[in-house]
């Protein structure tokens, strides 16, 4: 029962991979360390490719994070300020959220779309402001797809240490998985309960 997600995943192949990482940076819990990690441990195993599984990745991620960068280009602050407010706890986050990280934009200037691309934070958050700004949207996907690119190859050489790691461990790399999966949910969950505006913080 515990291998459910690895098989999952591998069943879904590469079409499966670019969707969950589209998804993933649209809408939350699933993390793209769990997917792209995942991948890389199929990868160890012999049932997918370090190269396909890599653009597959990186091109799902590219879509997802193009939705929130065409909303804050072609809607703009008007639209999407209400969205944001009502719907703000399903996303976890709120206007003012937005205003820093266009500040942090504006101030930093466009290649922190690149750079944080490969880093944990603000990864997903950045395309806003991209697109509030008005960013040209070839550069956006071209900083995107390499920055994400750097990033799914980190994951996928881990998924596969992990995978030589427990070698003569499979199950208990299939219990580390499914409680990888199980915690980003878990964590999602308790952002989406505890969450309050900071107004009334």
């Amino acid at each position: 029962m515990h291998e459910f997600i690895i098989d999952a995943i591998a069943l879904g192949g590469y079409w499966g991979i670019a969707f969950l990482m589209a998804i993933e940076n649209v809408f939350p819990p699933i993390p793209s360390e769990v997917i792209m990690g995942i991948g890389g441990l199929l990868v160890g195993r012999g049932e997918m490719e370090f190269w396909p599984l890599l653009i597959a990745g990186t091109v799902g991620s590219t879509a997802g994070n193009y939705v929130w960068f065409w909303m804050g280009d072609k809607w703009g602050y008007r639209r999407l300020a209400p969205l944001i407010e009502r719907h703000g706890r399903w996303l976890t986050l709120e206007w003012e959220d937005i205003e820093n990280a266009t500040r942090f934009f504006q101030r930093h200037g466009q290649w922190v779309v690149l750079v944080l691309r490969f880093s944990p934070f603000l990864r997903t958050m950045i395309s806003l402001p991209a697109g509030l700004s008005h960013m040209k949207a070839w550069k956006f996907l071209l900083f995107t797809f390499i920055g994400a690119g750097i990033w799914n190859v980190l994951l996928i050489y881990g998924g596969q240490w992990l995978g030589r790691y427990f070698e003569q461990s499979q199950d208990v790399l299939a219990w580390i998985v499914l409680g990888a999966f199980g915690l980003a949910i878990v964590a999602y969950l308790w952002r989406v309960v505890t969450w309050k505006p900071r107004a009334e913080r």
